[in-house]
């Protein structure tokens, strides 16, 4: 897919284990800051039952200004369906998802791992708990900033896999 070329928007799947923390902020963010060129979703590679987003992520979402509206969790076997809407590149966001054997993405997307820590295994105060969760956001909205003001050639399909790991060794605090 030509993306910015054509004025295509590029879509983002952004993958951890139980898609309730990383993946949701990731997620989020991305649409926030996309401005129509990019599209995310998050998913999980085992979400428990009855999984929902993390209420610290979404209490540091709405005070960023960011909208939680449609966020669930939900498991990355419903974007390898046929009826999915295809991929563009596939970021895992926590170590134990990138381990793990990823099912067959329809139009073989680019990936990459962008690890960040887990802020739900935060301890202490909930305001201590609470800045874990700002501060992931922080990391993730800088490395999406770059992904943003990447030049159109560098988002184009084949350019998009090598780009994308290159965010990841970029100097951005995880």
């Amino acid at each position: 897919m030509s993306t910015t070329m054509n004025n295509e928007t590029l879509n983002v799947l952004f993958l951890c284990t139980h898609n309730s923390a990383r993946s949701i902020l990731a997620e989020a963010a991305l649409n926030h800051m996309g401005r129509g060129r990019f599209k995310a979703w998050s998913a999980g590679s085992s979400p428990r039952d009855y999984q929902q987003p993390n209420p610290l992520g979404l209490q540091v979402l709405k005070n960023a200004g960011i909208s939680t509206d449609g966020l669930y969790s939900k498991s990355w076997d419903e974007f390898a369906q046929p009826n999915a809407p295809k991929m563009d590149l596939i970021i895992t966001v926590c170590d134990n998802a990138a381990g793990e054997v990823c099912p067959i993405w329809p139009g073989h997307p680019a990936t990459a791992h962008w690890g960040y820590a887990d802020p739900s295994e935060a301890t202490g105060t909930d305001e201590e708990r609470l800045e874990a969760f700002r501060q992931t956001l922080y990391a993730i909205r800088k490395r999406l900033e770059l992904l943003l003001n990447l030049p159109p050639a560098s988002l184009e399909r084949m350019a998009l896999q090598g780009t994308a790991r290159a965010l990841a060794n970029s100097n951005v605090p995880a």
